[in-house]
Parts: structure tokens; sequence; C-alpha cells
């Protein structure tokens, strides 16, 4: 089994793209939803964000207010790199654990929601195939205000906090330009989807993992062996 990652910048569009993976039945591991799941009432997380944001960070049913703890964190360095301490760990475990669980059963593939890939570079070794969603400029920040609900000065800000789209459609194996139709975007990710089932490196990859695993099973046998003859000699 080989990743794949879908990555672009704030509001062009992966949700869209991800979820056209997904109605083709490729399993898909979202980032985004994983953040939001660690952070949940009572977690291990909520708990250390709470002691060290306070409780204006909180809504009224006791959930952590999203959008208030991230205009806490935008423009402070520290907090921030707190922030990202107390949550990076279990949203990393909670992917590998995904990752693990689609291997057992037998996918050539997984998908990869991760909107920080190449800001945060963590699993940018393990990743195969790189698909990077853009759009045109007043599109993204069009679609950023109205979503989040932000000024226009705002939605600027978010935006020229990541990586130049530019930049990242270099480091891509593949492009979707999302400023139109659906049904375009829908055309470009089943081009890209039928290349990546054509691909025998799920092959090689269980390859791999199938002779470590034997090498290593030799090893213990080995050592078991010996350990025996010495005991009995």
């Amino acid at each position: 089994m080989f990743l794949v990652a879908i990555t672009g910048g704030i509001a062009t569009g992966k949700s869209t793209v991800t979820k056209i993976f997904k109605d083709n039945d490729i399993p898909v591991i979202d980032a985004d939803l994983i953040a939001k799941q660690v952070i949940d009432i009572n977690t291990p997380a909520y708990k250390r964000i709470k002691a060290e944001f306070g409780e204006e960070i909180l809504l009224p049913n006791g959930e952590i207010n999203r959008i208030a703890l991230g205009q806490l964190v935008f423009n402070d360095v520290q907090k921030r790199r707190t922030l990202n301490s107390i949550t990076h760990p279990p949203i990393h475990q909670t992917i590998y654990k995904q990752i693990i669980k689609y291997f057992v059963l037998g996918h050539n593939f997984v998908v990869l929601d991760l909107p920080l890939l190449f800001e945060t570079s963590w699993f940018l070794p393990y990743i195969h195939k790189i698909i990077t969603v853009t759009c045109e400029e007043d599109i993204q920040l069009s679609r950023l205000m109205d979503r989040n609900g932000l000024s226009e000065a705002d939605a600027k800000k978010r935006i020229a906090a990541q990586m130049p789209i530019e930049e990242k459609c270099k480091q891509s194996h593949f492009v979707i330009e999302n400023s139109s139709s659906l049904n375009d975007a829908e055309e470009q990710t089943l081009k890209i989807l039928e290349v990546l089932l054509e691909s025998n490196h799920h092959w090689r990859i269980r390859g791999y993992i199938l002779a470590t695993a034997a090498v290593f099973i030799s090893g213990i046998a080995w050592l078991l062996n010996n350990k025996f003859k010495f005991l009995t000699e």
C-alpha cells in the first residue's frame, strides 16, 4: 500500500476533491477531522488546551471554540507552537493507526488530506504521490471570506500565512485547478485516480514489508535456536 497526499491552499477546494475519492471507494484520512476529534471535550488534548489558554476559548456548551482559538494563536508564534505541541502528537498517532488499518484491510493506496503537508513536512518522506488543489486568487479569497466569515484583510492574512500555492504546485506530482465547475474538478480528479489505480507501487511496498518481516522472524528464530542449544549443552 502506498500513500497519496492531497494538499493545497486554504479554501481552494480540497474537500471537493477528497469527496470524489471517497465516492469512488478510496479511503481518505482527513487530518482536519482528526484535529477536531482530538480536542473533543474531556480528551487529554482538550484538558491541556483549556489549562493553557483559559476558559475564554470555550463555547457555552464547553466545547473549544476553534475560531476563537485560531484567532488567539494566529498572531502569536509561541502560542501557536504550544498549541501544536499539544495537538500534533495525538493527530499523528491517529493517522498512523488509520494507515495501518487500511493496510491490513488490503487497500492499494490511501489518500491523506493534509492541508499543511509542506508547511510541517511531517509526512513528506512517506508520501508516494502529491496532489495539490489550487484555484484563482480572487476565488480563493471569496471562498475563505464566505466560509469563515472573515474580513478581506483577515482572509488575506490567513492565505499569506501559508506556503505560496505556486510553490506547492511545483513540488507536486499532480495539480487540480479548481476555479471552475464541480464537473471540471471531478474530471481532473478521475484522470488522476485512473493513474493511481494502474500503479503497481503497492506491490513493491508490500514486498519490502514482507521481506523485512521475514528477516526479523528469521533472526528471532536463529536467536531462540542458539539459546536452546546453549541451554541443552
